[in-house]
């Protein structure tokens, strides 16, 4: 790294002298100090920086990033490459860069659409590293597409049976965090892994998301309908809350909140319809299997479901771990993001859990232990130049709404339409906490800081702006 440093100074010492020559002998002479006129070549490297940017842009929109990190970070490349007068313009499925010469040429405009998304947080922060080496002049342009190969090629830091796993496991310690025992954590396991694998075959005969969700759904839930009619001995509404909780939507849903307080209302807009139609796809699966089992007389009963999740025992306490860790493997996470999404799902539970002894409301005590975990968290991100996303969104798993969710639908079958929604609207508004003290925590945390992820000026951050709501 010392070598590259010093061989990309030298070459920028060297090209920045010759310019301030040609322009002190010009200011001898009496002509305008005009900068040097472009050539073919000085076109080219113009254009190969606004591919960069966009293809870099693409990746960290592909792979979950907000629409704000996107933005900075194709800002940041285009002041490290030198494109005059850029501006970025960053959508839910789209990216443009524009870039407007000094001496009168044609603008240049350049485009790309995000058709395949991927959570992928490592490569994330492998992309985050690259821009911000570039933006303080470690990475010539040769040597940055060289290193956005390789990120793209990369395989994912852990096995792809591992990760195929991650959901089930989602489900098997959701299922034990609401009241289930072993034998419930094997249901739940089973029906998630069947779930997810009918869903991946549902994709490569080309049907749309919406349906694989709702049939993964209808199969979990199903499951459990299918185990109360053998006889056994399980918690039925262990096995469903497990079963939902591996697909809410907490990723897309902290990113539509952030993009709402940054001011990018029309990514936000389409990350919360996205989330919307994952809902709904949820409640299409599972209200469906849980209509036709209460109306063929199986006995799912609303006072079957906890009233309370909280507890300080130690097996939910370890379940709320295991939660937060298979959430941060299933969204392929850095290895160094591992330790915080262990210790952090494990205290965003006991710190709920104990506002929920002193009768803090639910909605309340989500939103005050996610901002309160969440600011450590977006510190241990800081510390290790990563993304915050990567150490911040596996924590909220644990307190997902799975139950609020099913009671809701459970209260739905029993013609209690009024109730349900309630309970519906609840499992909503808790979501909506968790993502919004995620977000207050990164606000808090940025404050603390002197720049964002290119270290550009906090004053000159577009949402930062005093609109006063004109």
């Amino acid at each position: 790294m010392p070598q590259t440093l010093e061989r990309f100074d030298v070459r920028q010492l060297r090209r920045a002298r010759t310019v301030w020559e040609r322009m002190r002998e010009r200011a001898i002479a009496g002509t305008p100090a005009t900068p040097e006129e472009p050539d073919e070549a000085a076109n080219a490297e113009t254009y190969r920086a606004m591919d960069l940017a966009l293809r870099v842009g693409e990746l960290l929109l592909a792979s979950g990033e907000a629409t704000e990190n996107v933005s900075e970070a194709m800002r940041g490349l285009s002041v490290a490459y030198g494109l005059p007068r850029s501006e970025a313009t960053v959508t839910f499925t789209s990216i443009s860069l524009s870039c407007v010469p000094t001496d009168g040429a044609p603008p240049a405009t350049g485009e790309r659409t995000v058709r395949r998304r991927l959570p992928d947080y490592d490569r994330l922060a492998a992309t985050h590293r690259l821009v911000q080496d570039a933006a303080i002049g470690l990475v010539d342009l040769d040597s940055a597409f060289d290193r956005l190969r390789e990120i793209k090629r990369a395989r994912p830091p852990y096995p792809a049976l591992l990760i195929t796993l991650s959901l089930p496991l989602i489900s098997a310690s959701a299922s034990v965090l609401a009241g289930g025992g072993a034998l419930v954590a094997v249901v739940a396991f089973l029906a998630t892994l069947l779930a997810d694998r009918t869903g991946a075959y549902l994709a490569r005969r080309g049907i749309a998301e919406f349906f694989q969700l709702a049939v993964g759904a209808a199969i979990g839930s199903l499951l459990a309908v299918l185990v109360i009619a053998a006889g056994l001995p399980v918690v039925a509404s262990a096995v469903v809350t497990g079963s939902i909780m591996a697909l809410l939507p907490g990723r897309p849903l902290v990113a539509a909140v952030q993009d709402g307080i940054s001011g990018a209302y029309v990514s936000s807009a389409a990350r919360l319809l996205e989330v919307f139609f994952i809902v709904a796809a949820l409640v299409s699966g599972v209200g469906l299997t849980v209509y036709g089992a209460v109306h063929l007389g199986l006995p799912l009963r609303v006072e079957d479901l906890p009233t309370s999740l909280a507890s300080f025992g130690p097996l939910q306490v370890l379940a709320a771990v295991a939660i937060s860790v298979a959430f941060a493997i299933s969204l392929a996470a850095p290895l160094k993001a591992l330790p915080t999404a262990a210790i952090g799902g494990g205290a965003i539970w006991v710190v709920y859990s104990a506002l929920r002894t002193v009768d803090v409301m639910p909605i309340l005590s989500a939103g005050i232990a996610a901002a309160l975990i969440g600011f450590a968290a977006h510190l241990m991100a800081a510390r290790h130049r990563a993304p915050a996303m990567a150490y911040t969104v596996p924590l909220i798993a644990p307190l997902l709404p799975g139950t609020p969710l099913y009671r809701g639908l459970l209260q739905i079958s029993h013609n209690s339409l009024n109730t349900g929604l309630v309970s519906l609207f609840t499992a909503l508004a808790t979501a909506f906490a968790l993502a919004a003290g995620i977000a207050l925590a990164g606000e808090v945390v940025r404050a603390r800081n002197r720049g964002g992820i290119v270290g550009t000026s906090p004053r000159r951050r577009p949402a930062a702006r005093r609109t006063r709501g004109y």
